[in-house]
């Protein structure tokens, strides 16, 4: 199986008229993701080599009976889009744009857990999701992730995303879903929810964590593993050398006040049974020998 999207998810692109939703629209339509809709009110009535176009999401919807957005609008206007969609009855709303200011984030991200319960938001500033050889939405190269199972894999860095995907497909490793829930300070998915659905899903077999420094979400991913979950874990931290007080790359990637470093996250995951590499090279071998010993 596959957690949140599969061969049967039905996508529409908020932005697919734009010079990048086309680009990622059409790479994952031609990866076997079905992309059925755009949305843009100023070009309802066109489509995107083939693809319609309307003029809201809730039209979308109701023509193609897609329960999957992708956002790719600039960082302004995220907010709008992707309460639009919450309101239109989206399951998934997947926002690739970086930029989004961090008090717009809180501003949707809470009316969406509040009034739009049923409603998931993934990133902003992530890289997306991908099912390999279901659906792909969102940026990641499909070529670079083996289908079936038995790895899940969530992490907070894109660049690290692919590496760990081409890291188990190197190794003849296959991965049920990639979720790159972004490194922005209100993640609309976190660690926690993605360990829980890999928990729950009997086709993964084991876990691959990719964090970085900053916030406490890594310290939280480990309690939640130390006390419920049961399939095996291997991790990797970015920024081991990174200085206090200094932002690394994503906003939310910054140690202050001597939390957040890379070294208590370690310890978290270490204490919690998780296998730490030192690199990502070394948490993907680390991932191999868990699912050679699992007899997989």
């Amino acid at each position: 199986m596959a957690i949140f999207v599969n061969e049967n998810t039905k996508v529409l692109y908020q932005g697919l008229t734009g010079s990048q939703g086309k680009f990622y629209g059409l790479r994952n339509r031609d990866y076997g993701t079905q992309v059925v809709a755009g949305v843009n009110p100023k070009k309802a009535g066109t489509d995107v080599d083939g693809i319609p176009v309307y003029a809201t999401v809730a039209e979308a919807k109701e023509a193609t009976g897609a329960t999957v957005s992708c956002v790719f609008i600039p960082a302004p206007g995220v907010q709008s889009a992707v309460l639009e969609a919450a309101e239109a009855g989206m399951e998934l709303v997947v926002v690739i744009t970086e930029g989004v200011p961090a008090q717009d984030e809180a501003y949707f991200f809470n009316k969406v857990r509040r009034d739009f319960p049923n409603t998931r938001i993934l990133g902003p500033n992530c890289p997306g999701i991908i099912s390999p050889g279901k659906a792909n939405i969102g940026i990641t190269a499909g070529e670079i992730a083996k289908p079936g199972g038995p790895v899940g894999i969530v992490s907070r860095s894109g660049t690290l995303t692919y590496q760990a995907l081409y890291e188990l497909k190197l190794q003849d490793i296959g991965v049920t879903t990639c979720v790159g829930i972004g490194g922005d300070p209100v993640p609309g998915t976190s660690f926690i929810d993605c360990l829980e659905a890999f928990e729950a899903d009997p086709e993964t077999k084991a876990v691959m964590l990719i964090g970085e420094i900053g916030g406490s979400a890594e310290e939280e991913a480990a309690e939640f593993i130390k006390h419920k979950m049961t399939k095996p874990v291997s991790a990797y931290i970015a920024g081991v050398t990174a200085p206090p007080g200094k932002k690394m790359g994503h906003a939310g990637a910054i140690v202050s006040g001597g939390k957040g470093t890379a070294a208590a996250k370690m310890d978290a995951l270490r204490d919690a049974g998780v296998k730490v590499g030192n690199n990502p090279t070394e948490a993907g071998e680390l991932m191999v020998e868990i699912v050679r010993g699992l007899g997989l």
